[in-house]
């Protein structure tokens, strides 16, 4: 069922250039589009037990984690509530003692290769590496994103809001810095990469980049991407070689269901959706570089590919993700 468009009001400041206009509501409706389920604030910190300091979506990871088995004796077996446990640990424990860098990396082998646990089944001893993501079939993982994502800062006094947080099976993997066009210190692009690299400090959330694989800065009409430790003049742009833009229009236009509009619009005010019915109604909507840069890397399957083949650790650049000239299929 599609969105109804039921406009009373002449919306004739469409397109506005608010942040939230500009860029952070058409990148949510894209991801929508792109088979991300939207998980409200409010959502997203109950499953996370209300903790701000927590980044992990504890009780998504758990769920997910409970469809996890193993195979021993000839037998499919559950993992034991022991185990889920011993693994919710190991991933809500990033070892930033000894660094973002070596935190992330850490993280990044156990979301790569698995965690092994320990079960005993009739008396014998197993030890099954468990996976945290299914690399090889992309629906069997769960894609959510929230905004306004509240993290705790390593002071314990105040706490920073990335605008846009895409999880994998509850663990954070995607910051979105969504900011408008025209930046009042400069290309506001600029400003998106600026806070991400400030976010990255000890002293500040690193605790949220420690799971981080790609990050993303972008103002509705262009974007950038890197990944934990980037520096800012490293941050890339994507051209797309392989999604045909008509493909790509295709998704951008595609109406959100009154289910994912419901979801999406029930706690904002209701001028918002007044403003996004009638910009949707106005005709086709035009690809711009944030759309580009969200269909090309935040597609499902494409994410996937990129955290598992694209991205390599140096010991001397620190973590690499590739290129759009890198990739090659």
């Amino acid at each position: 069922m599609e969105i109804g468009i039921t406009v009373e009001m002449d919306y004739t400041a469409v397109p506005k250039f608010q942040e939230k206009y500009a860029a952070k509501i058409p990148a949510l409706a894209l991801l929508c589009n792109l088979g991300w389920s939207f998980l409200p604030p409010a959502e997203a910190c109950e499953a996370r037990s209300g903790r701000q300091d927590q980044v992990v979506l504890t009780e998504i990871v758990r769920r997910e984690l409970g469809k996890r088995t193993f195979h021993f004796a000839g037998k499919e077996r559950p993992l034991s509530q022991k185990s889920i446990d011993h693994l919710i640990g190991i991933v809500c424990s990033p070892a930033l003692n000894k660094g973002l860098a070596a935190a992330n990396e850490a993280l990044y082998n156990h979301l790569l290769y698995g965690i092994s646990v320990t079960e005993f089944v009739d008396g014998e001893k197993a030890t099954p590496t468990i996976a945290l993501i299914d690399w090889h079939t992309t629906e069997n993982n769960y894609f959510a994103f929230t905004e306004e994502f509240s993290v705790t800062r390593a002071s314990g006094v105040e706490s920073r809001r990335p605008d846009i947080v895409c999880f994998v099976n509850g663990i954070p993997l995607i910051v979105i810095e969504a900011k408008r066009p025209d930046g009042k210190k400069g290309p506001s692009i600029d400003e998106g990469i600026s806070q991400s690299l400030r976010n990255q400090r000890h002293d500040e959330i690193p605790q949220l980049f420690a799971y981080s694989q790609l990050l993303l800065s972008d103002n509705g009409a262009d974007g950038r991407y890197g990944t934990c430790n980037t520096p800012a003049k490293f941050w890339a742009a994507w051209r797309e070689e392989d999604i045909a833009d008509g493909a790509m229009l295709a998704i951008k236009n595609r109406p959100l269901s009154s289910e994912q509009a419901q979801t999406l619009f029930k706690q904002r005010a209701p001028a918002d959706l007044d403003w996004y019915q009638t910009l949707i109604a106005g005709g086709e909507l035009a690809l711009g570089g944030q759309d580009r840069l969200l269909i090309s890397l935040l597609s499902p399957q494409r994410l996937l590919e990129m955290i598992r083949y694209f991205t390599l650790f140096d010991k001397k650049a620190g973590k690499i993700v590739a290129r759009y000239q890198q990739v090659r299929r």
